[in-house]
């Protein structure tokens, strides 16, 4: 794994476009203070490093009928890389499930799921998630509100000295 090297424009670039990634090269560099070919070069090599990974579109759940958010704790009956991977893969082809982590603790993976209503989530539950295969328990927690949700990632660490794990190194010039 290469070293990468950032430097504060580097920074507000990506600070700026985690907020509106659909800027344009002239806006950002308006904001950054560097010329939009300057901005071009730099989205391009951060692209390459794999510092960014894509662009999207944020939708609204809400606004498309996606009403309920749903958080399932889940726990296998075995803990195999077989059972792992048929859960995984089961789960990967479910639109509703738009989260799964495998955690540490009590449960084995957590999942955020977005469906319309509570019948939705039922059904899911139901039909879906408790008939696969190893799933021994789910435990779940539907969200009352929200309070925070954000897609922005925090940035300040990388101007802290440099652990020796680090694969970002911040350059300060």
């Amino acid at each position: 794994m290469s070293k990468i090297t950032i430097d504060r424009y580097d920074l507000a670039l990506l600070d700026a476009l985690q907020r509106k990634g659909n800027a344009t090269n002239a806006t950002l560099g308006e904001q950054i203070k560097l010329s939009a070919s300057q901005i071009s070069r730099r989205i391009q090599r951060l692209e390459e490093d794999g510092i960014i990974s894509g662009y999207v579109a944020l939708l609204a759940p809400a606004a498309l009928g996606l009403g309920v958010t749903a958080f399932a704790q889940v726990i296998l009956e075995s803990h195999g890389d077989n059972a792992s991977e048929t859960f995984e893969s089961a789960v990967a082809a479910m639109p509703e499930v738009v989260d799964c982590y495998s955690i540490s603790g009590d449960a084995d993976y957590m999942l955020r799921i977005l469906v319309p209503d509570l019948a939705s989530f039922s059904d899911l539950m139901m039909k879906s998630l408790l008939c696969l295969p190893g799933v021994a328990r789910i435990k779940t927690s539907i969200a009352l509100q929200t309070i925070k949700q954000t897609h922005v990632l925090p940035l300040g660490h990388l101007t802290q000295p440099s652990k020796p794990r680090q694969r970002v190194r911040y350059a300060e010039n």
